[in-house]
């Protein structure tokens, strides 16, 4: 009698340790993505904060692009220049970077460029930042407080150096709906 008690304490304790530890992994799995999505808006909202107004060379030429771009026709959703590329070693470079936003198969992914103009060859260095992705979307405000999906804005010259007041991010996950956030971009430059 004694045993087949100590056999049924036995198989509730296990089935409820088995229990609390798939709980324990669906909080993990849960605050694994939780920290992927933040990441994800943070590296967005830094380089749109830090926006800086120098357009880039093409490789071949003396054509340049925007300092900001949001094109479709580029293959990539927004190009921007940013400042602030921290140079911890003191390397001889510049501490204004390139960086693309990229949008495949439900996949964010932030391009940064070794080198501030473009060169031949020269492939970025790829960071996944977020899976589950259905769309992601950018307003930029303009200083007539106008909101276009589109920068630089119609008319504007080549390889301008406008900036918007401020940009809208959209981005809609699978799980979570949609998440919007507006950035100020600091000391817009009229254009």
């Amino acid at each position: 009698m004694a045993v087949a008690i100590f056999t049924v304490v036995g198989i509730l304790a296990m089935s409820g340790y088995n229990q609390l530890s798939r709980h324990g992994e669906i909080a993990a799995e849960r605050m694994a993505r939780v920290r992927a999505v933040q990441t994800a808006m943070l590296k967005l909202t830094q380089d749109f904060a830090q926006l800086e107004p120098r357009p880039v060379r093409e490789p071949l030429g003396s054509n340049l692009q925007p300092a900001l771009r949001a094109d479709p026709r580029t293959g990539a959703v927004v190009q921007l220049t940013r400042a602030g590329w921290p140079n911890p070693a003191g390397i001889g470079r510049s501490t204004l970077q390139r960086v693309e936003y990229r949008w495949e198969n439900d996949v964010l992914y932030r391009d940064q460029h070794g080198a501030l103009d473009a060169v031949l060859d020269a492939e970025p260095l790829r960071l996944k930042l977020l899976d589950k992705v259905r769309a992601i979307r950018f307003e930029y405000l303009d200083v007539q407080q106008q909101w276009s999906k589109e920068w630089p804005r119609v008319g504007a010259p080549p390889g301008s150096r406008g900036r918007p007041l401020a940009v809208k991010i959209e981005l809609e996950l699978e799980d979570w709906g949609t998440i919007t956030r507006i950035v100020e971009v600091s000391n817009a430059a009229v254009n």
